[in-house]
């Protein structure tokens, strides 16, 4: 195990995509807790020399944090607070934006329009954890909105949406707070606030994982029959050219007053969990995790309980069918988990050690031991070359970055 930062400050990981491309560099905020959006930096340390580099700094009074990287090229997107913030406008789920940096210049992800009529391409909100597609391509986030958390808060749900490379988008901006994106921006899940009990229906869209760079999947609320929340996986195929991202379906990609936008002709989000029946249903949201597809796109991993109610890695085919149980653990899972670049084994935190586990067979194989404090649940990543895999843990106070070889 090696301790890769040592400043007396937090240093916060995201869950996915925060090694560069060559596996030298790991990216991080410095926000003071998970839970406090107040960091000012986005930075990088290289796991070779423990060299830190401060990537951007906010101004304004904007705040940063959620930090991935382009898996394909030198290019950082992250969360962006407002600048200026005042009393009718400040960092909350629906004022943020994602902005992307390259080379020193720092540019706009997601444009915003909450003057009616919007712009298509456009969003009325927030987006959060930007994660690149594994072409690099395309990046997925989950979407607060303004427009309806201003007429009700209950009516504001979370949900999934994509920026694709069709931009950029200019809206008219004529409030103070509207600006302009790279990308061409939508929804591409659907909630509702009221789900049909038994139904397919859900009010929450969150924890997206790519399958591909053609598919996304993630985690959407159902109501059980008796009308319990139950977490169940999703998926959706997405548009295959720039003229079915910017195609309206039975409502405006730009929502309206009244409605959230709405994702383009032909994307349906497709059930792939049914597991009302079960003991303990549903996929878990503690530890919290995103699912994730191996590499080659013909698995997804989620967490959900055993008939003993241990958390327990699961597989199942983006076609559907039947989930494969794949860890039979006696403590259950203690954090979210990656995939291993071969798409042969996943890590992630079991027993307060770093563990491996064969894809397969669901064998346990322990990287880490005698650890003086647990590692965090948050974020459990492998380099993209697979020799290495990185985690926070807390020494002195304060949050630290982490690795260990993997043996591959």
């Amino acid at each position: 195990m090696k301790q890769l930062t040592f400043a007396p400050r937090n240093h916060q990981l995201t869950n996915i995509n925060t090694w560069t491309a060559d596996s030298q560099w790991l990216v991080f905020d410095v926000r003071p807790s998970g839970a406090s959006f107040t960091g000012k930096t986005i930075e990088r340390v290289n796991v070779r020399n423990g060299d830190v580099e401060v990537l951007y700094t906010a101004t304004h009074g904007a705040h940063v944090g959620v930090v991935t990287v382009n898996p394909t090229a030198q290019e950082y997107v992250f969360i962006h607070g407002p600048e200026n913030p005042d009393a009718s406008w400040q960092y909350d789920f629906h004022h943020r934006r994602g902005v992307v940096s390259a080379n020193g210049i720092a540019r706009n992800l997601d444009g915003l329009d909450i003057t009616a009529p919007y712009t298509p391409g456009a969003l009325r909100g927030g987006t959060h954890v930007h994660v690149f597609s594994p072409n690099g391509e395309f990046v997925s986030f989950t979407y607060n909105d303004h427009v309806l958390h201003e007429r009700d808060p209950a009516l504001d749900l979370r949900n999934v949406g994509v920026a694709a490379p069709f931009g950029p988008v200019t809206p008219p901006c004529t409030h103070p707070r509207e600006y302009g994106g790279s990308h061409w921006s939508v929804l591409v899940s659907r909630t509702t606030p009221t789900p049909q009990p038994g139904s397919d229906e859900i009010n929450r869209a969150y924890e997206e994982g790519w399958v591909g760079n053609q598919r996304l999947a993630f985690i959407g609320d159902t109501l059980s029959h008796s009308g319990e929340k139950v977490p169940e996986l999703f998926i959706v195929a997405l548009p295959g050219d720039e003229q079915g991202w910017k195609t309206p379906g039975d409502a405006p990609l730009a929502g309206s007053e009244q409605t959230l936008p709405a994702p383009p002709k032909g994307v349906r989000q497709k059930r792939l969990t049914f597991t009302h029946h079960r003991r303990y249903p549903g996929l878990v949201n503690v530890p919290r995790h995103w699912v994730r597809s191996n590499p080659q796109a013909t698995a997804i991993a989620f967490l959900m309980r055993d008939d003993d109610g241990i958390v327990q890695l699961w597989l199942i085919s983006p076609e559907g069918g039947e989930p494969r149980q794949l860890t039979h653990t006696a403590h259950g899972i203690q954090s979210a988990f990656n995939w291993h670049p071969s798409g042969e084994a996943l890590g992630f935190v079991l027993e307060n050690r770093l563990a491996l586990c064969d894809a397969q067979h669901g064998d346990i194989t322990f990287l880490s031991a005698d650890h003086a404090n647990p590692p965090s649940a948050d974020a459990v990543v492998f380099s993209p070359d697979g020799k290495q895999i990185a985690w926070m843990e807390d020494v002195d106070g304060f949050r630290q970055l982490w690795m260990t070889e993997t043996g591959w």
